[in-house]
């Protein structure tokens, strides 16, 4: 006796999508997927912002970053004094302490597509974060993570399947480096991703990015990252490594600003600054789709 003044209630709803959307999720959450250190959309890395979510418990967001399925999802909180935001980002799996390339998504969307004045001021678990436009892109101060050598860990060598015997280790609190003889010994390495996620990492560490001198002329380095303790095998571009990568370069080269490339499949571009404690990224970013999502119950 319920089934027609039910299926009567889905067919009113299908005439008005909008409405049918407020009933099933009540008021959602805007959206945007931007791809970020590169102008070319399906390039760079991915990374989701989300906006607008009031009262969203951790759990919901845990659930938001897993639904969307990107190596970072963004959760950018109202202004507060001075204008400075609040800023969370959550693989699909854990919450982490620091993200650069969701950090210059969440700048991109709030200059570019809801037109917020500059410069762009973040609170994060990592301490203060600007960003800042120079001449179309955008520049990243972020606090620098300078690595220091240690013994390498067991089984990382072979979990990577690089040669032990030519690979150097050095690691900051948050990303670990493992230092190849050239360009083209990064782009060969095809890592076994089960025996990474035994390998036991200094704490704090989320992940591993290998790197060499770039071969072609005016890249300074290259690099790749691999994350797959926190549910990301290989990330695409990674302003996090970078914070480590860049005073290790400028130590090795002597230069303070310098050209970097990430050489995953889908690539992407730096230009990276060591300014003593803090480093510069600057890069651009593109919109590829925006949105509304519905929250979690």
């Amino acid at each position: 006796m319920w089934i027609l003044p039910y299926v009567t209630g889905l067919a009113a709803l299908a005439d008005n999508p909008i409405e049918a959307r407020r009933e099933m999720t009540g008021r959602g959450i805007p959206f945007y997927t931007v791809d970020a250190f590169t102008d070319t959309p399906f390039s760079g890395n991915p990374a989701a912002v989300c906006l607008e979510f009031d009262d969203l418990a951790d759990s919901a967001m845990a659930r938001i970053a897993a639904e969307m399925n990107l190596s970072e999802t963004a959760f950018v909180y109202p202004a507060g004094a001075g204008g400075v935001r609040r800023l969370r980002w959550f693989t699909p799996v854990a919450e982490v302490p620091l993200c650069g390339h969701a950090t210059l998504a969440s700048a991109h969307v709030l200059l570019r597509e809801r037109k917020a004045a500059g410069p762009v001021r973040f609170q994060s678990a990592s301490g203060p974060l600007g960003v800042d436009d120079e001449d179309g892109r955008l520049r990243l101060d972020f606090p620098a993570n300078p690595p220091a050598e240690r013994p390498m860990p067991a089984g990382l060598t072979e979990a990577l399947r690089v040669e032990a015997a030519t690979a150097e280790f050095t690691t900051s609190g948050k990303v670990a480096l493992v230092v190849l003889p050239s360009e083209d010994d990064v782009l060969a390495t095809r890592p076994d991703f089960g025996a990474l996620t035994r390998v036991s990492l200094p704490g704090g560490v989320m992940g591993v990015a290998i790197t060499a001198r770039g071969a072609e002329p005016g890249v300074d380095f290259v690099s790749r990252f691999f994350a797959p303790w926190l549910g990301v095998d290989e990330d695409p571009v990674t302003g996090v490594a970078h914070t480590t990568l860049t005073p290790y370069w400028a130590g090795i080269l002597g230069k303070a600003e310098m050209s970097a490339r990430q050489r995953s499949a889908r690539g992407g571009a730096l230009t990276v600054r060591a300014r003593g404690d803090r480093v510069e990224l600057v890069g651009q970013a593109v919109t590829v789709a925006e949105g509304t999502i519905v929250r979690p119950g």
